[in-house]
């Protein structure tokens, strides 16, 4: 006699040893028989259904209940459908454990329970991508990134795959990037007006075209990983001391579903205040009233005259969404209050250290100046004693030979002149 898939207990011991002949004796008349045909089948990327028959020799007044439950015990559950499914992530082994039993008290003991497994599909484990996470962009399209495995070659050509209750059909995405060291993968998914929409979350497969590295999965839930456009601000104003500030919500969202941080800075102060808004209303005059998908903030303390730069950013809440902790990006800066006159600020400073560097040398002239008129130089007597008593260097020698020489001229010069008159006068 052939066992059945994976029996478990006595139930299994009692088929498995030989029909049921004199070895173990008969099964306790309250417990029911196992089910039969337990089988497993995957639909789109990640949802496992488990499938099965009822009991063959089942007591006629009973009403069949099925008792099952994932390994460890987890999420249990007694039902009479013959049938149960489930959203998981193909990267790991699970394992579903069934059995029957006449009614839905949970302590009452079910018959044998059958196991049936699904294993992962085969691969090397470290050539599998690693931190796989999708963000859902304002809710019109979904980001997705990855980083290779460790035995992957770096020319692999990845390929992403997704799934979603709304789509016909499973879809590859088109748009593949990369920032850094991480891949990554956009495809469009708009919010539809089904109240169910964002109860399903999106089936995600990331593998390579050639079938070397393992595919990784991953459940993106839609009550999750949402990131919204930053806001756009629409006007500033003050009323009362007060700065009142007007935004409109990024699109796809409501008020309530949003929380805010307004960040005001004042440049002459060179305050940096954040204010963090759960209820964004406040009541101006100035401002659009009934303005649809707008809202508005009154910001306390803030001095008109001086120049007050604005941003805000905003993220879900847990009123509408199960995570709050993706803020979007900042919006638009907008400024109000007297701004500073940058032409006179640039001129003045251009034309400051001209002045002051004019300023430093007509200084340090004057002080030389002064010094003189105040400290007059003193001779040197080595020159003057020089001068007296002349100095035996080469110009004083060479002047004294010209000397001479000019002497001794002259001298000859008036013998000639005294010869040559007496020659006259004796004639």
């Amino acid at each position: 006699m052939e066992c059945p898939a994976r029996l478990c207990g006595l139930w299994a011991l009692l088929l498995c040893a030989g029909g049921g002949g004199g070895g173990g004796g008969a099964a306790p008349t309250e417990t029911q028989p196992p089910v039969t045909n337990l089988s497993v089948s995957v639909e789109n990327l990640c949802t496992v259904i488990w499938t099965w028959n009822p009991p063959e020799g089942a007591s006629s007044n009973c009403s069949l209940w099925y008792f099952s439950h994932f390994g460890d015990k987890q999420d249990k559950k007694i039902a009479p459908e013959t049938r149960r499914s489930i959203e998981v992530p193909l990267n790991e082994r699970i394992c579903l454990q069934v059995g029957s039993q006449c009614s839905t008290n949970e302590s009452e003991k079910p018959s044998i329970l059958v196991e049936k497994c699904i294993s992962p599909p085969e691969g090397d484990p470290e050539s599998a991508v690693t931190e796989l996470q999708c963000i859902w962009h304002n809710l019109s399209y979904m980001k997705c990134s990855w980083l290779p495995g460790r035995n992957t070659s770096p020319d692999t050509n990845y390929t992403l795959y997704y799934w979603h209750r709304s789509l016909e059909k499973i879809h590859q995405c088109e748009n593949i990037f990369r920032e850094g060291q991480y891949f990554g993968c956009s495809f469009d998914l708009t919010k539809v007006k089904d109240s169910s929409f964002e109860q399903h979350s999106v089936q995600i497969m990331v593998k390579d075209n050639a079938g070397k590295i393992k595919p990784s999965f991953n459940i993106v839930p839609l009550t999750s990983r949402v990131k919204p456009d930053p806001p756009h601000i629409k006007n500033l104003s003050f009323h009362n001391d007060d700065l009142y500030v007007q935004w409109e919500n990024p699109q796809n969202f409501i008020s309530r579903c949003l929380f805010y941080e307004v960040e005001v800075n004042n440049s002459q102060t060179e305050t940096h205040n954040v204010f963090y808004v759960q209820e964004a209303k406040c009541e101006n005059p100035e401002f659009e009233r009934n303005v649809e998908n707008t809202s508005c903030f009154m910001v306390p303390g803030v001095l008109p005259d001086t120049l007050n730069t604005v941003r805000i950013r905003v993220k879900t809440n847990k009123l509408c969404y199960e995570d709050d902790k993706l803020w979007s990006n900042w919006s638009q800066e907008m400024s109000i209050g007297k701004k500073r006159n940058s032409t006179l600020y640039i001129t003045m400073l251009l034309i400051v250290p001209v002045i002051v560097a004019g300023a430093i040398i007509v200084l340090l002239l004057y002080l030389k100046r002064l010094k003189i008129i105040i400290f007059p130089p003193i001779p040197d007597p080595g020159k003057i004693f020089k001068e007296m008593f002349g100095d035996q260097n080469d110009d004083t020698l060479h002047w004294k030979k010209y000397d001479i020489y000019e002497k001794q001229t002259k001298e000859e010069t008036d013998s000639v002149v005294l010869i040559e008159n007496l020659k006259k006068a004796s004639q």
